[in-house]
């Protein structure tokens, strides 16, 4: 099916001596991410070999690869477009045959998955085996459009290289430290006891923003901290001596802000308003979730650069909206820690819109923070004045790294 060109390089081979390598997964809706780490004996962190992704899983998929520098690797398959990728396993098999053809995926000792949703029962990352995959199964029904996804895949390469052994690492772990008010829902208990709570997600990138800001503040995590995750999706979160407190994402990513495509926050009452107006459950569900937020909007585009570039007044005040719920999100959450020590933007748009960081701040400073235009312009990791009471960062994320590291750590490699 997939006939890429041998090259000539010495392949890696399992051995004593060999380079061990870590895969890391992510299962989108329509998409598989991966990444590949070599594990080095005496080596206190992981070191990039690879990473790609094949976009548009189904007739007329995209495969790209780059190189830890992000030079492009060679995908070719030969001279035409490539063959369809129907499912998830099939996007696995062709990922596998790639790394081994080409020998991008060394020594492969172990595979860590990004999991979208632990439910109640898992609070913290582990290893996987049938009885665990079938347990993360039940729990589709919470996350309708990954989990089945992230379990096809696991279950995919329990198939394909049964002896491999695999990690899963939860979005929602991070935020289990959560106090029951912060998660309990307004319904009565018999829901909460089905699994109807707020769980937040993103907590991979929390949780790896947590460890770099503490390494960036010399071994000392301000104590009062809220974090912007700006993306795809987008969520804030307060983190109170490095737990989670509160988020602004609940039983689902739809909750709290707006982001690229879909609604943020929203009246319930305008969902049973959609039902009554004939709309289809999966009709209101793609309203949600992919044509509302910036590209509902405006009506130009889910990109925020494209946004801030554009001259339709529409585009501006969606950007508008954007920052708008930012800050008033910060508000709230701020009162939940009772004070801020500092705030940190990461995610796509948080580590490359200066534009948004500056509207967030400027209109923030009622929280005694003191912005500095300079330092967002450059490019500074800390863009507040040097006298500010809250320190402003800008740290970028790196969630396949933080999944490698405990695929490392819970495999003994």
């Amino acid at each position: 099916m997939w006939g890429w060109r041998r090259k000539r390089q010495v392949r890696s081979s399992v051995s004593a001596s060999a380079s061990q390598c870590l895969l890391v997964l992510n299962a989108g809706s329509s998409s598989l991410t991966f990444a590949v780490y070599d594990v080095r004996d005496g080596d206190a962190d992981l070191t990039l070999r690879c990473r790609g992704q094949i976009a548009a899983i189904g007739p007329a998929p995209q495969f790209s690869a780059s190189d830890a520098a992000g030079k492009p690797l060679d995908v070719e398959q030969g001279s035409g477009p490539l063959p369809a990728i129907p499912t998830h396993g099939a996007a696995l098999a062709v990922v596998l045959r790639w790394l081994d053809t080409t020998g991008n995926g060394g020594a492969l000792a172990g595979v860590g998955h990004r999991v979208v949703h632990g439910g109640t029962g898992f609070t913290a990352h582990c290893r996987l085996t049938h009885d665990i995959i079938e347990d993360l199964a039940a729990l589709e029904p919470l996350a309708p459009r990954r989990q089945p996804h992230n379990v096809a895949v696991m279950r995919g390469l329990a198939q394909q290289q049964p002896g491999l052994p695999q990690v899963a690492c939860f979005d929602t772990a991070f935020h289990a430290t959560q106090p029951p008010e912060a998660r309990r829902l307004g319904l009565p208990q018999a829901y909460a006891e089905q699994g109807i709570l707020r769980y937040g997600f993103h907590g991979l990138s929390y949780e790896y923003v947590v460890q770099r800001l503490q390494e960036l503040s010399g071994g000392r995590l301000p104590e009062r901290l809220v974090i912007v995750h700006l993306g795809d999706d987008a969520s804030m979160g307060a983190v109170r001596g490095g737990h989670s407190i509160a988020t602004t994402t609940g039983f689902s990513t739809l909750d709290g802000l707006l982001s690229g495509t879909q609604t943020g926050g929203l009246d319930p009452g305008v969902i049973l308003y959609l039902l009554r107006s004939g709309l289809k459950v999966r009709q209101i569900e793609d309203l949600l979730y992919n044509k509302s937020g910036l590209l509902g909007l405006s009506g130009v585009s889910a990109d925020m650069q494209t946004l801030l570039a554009s001259t339709d007044p529409h585009a501006a005040a969606a950007v508008d909206q954007y920052c708008y719920a930012i800050v008033r999100h910060l508000g709230s959450l701020v009162a939940a820690l009772g004070g801020l020590d500092a705030l940190v933007f990461t995610g796509e748009v948080g580590e490359s819109a200066a534009a948004v960081r500056a509207r967030v701040c400027e209109a923030s400073a009622w929280l005694g923070l003191v912005f500095d235009p300079q330092a967002n312009a450059t490019g500074n990791p800390v863009i507040s004045h040097i006298k500010s009471p809250v320190t402003v960062w800008v740290v970028p994320t790196d969630e396949e790294r933080l999944i490698a590291r405990h695929t490392r750590h819970l495999l003994g490699i």
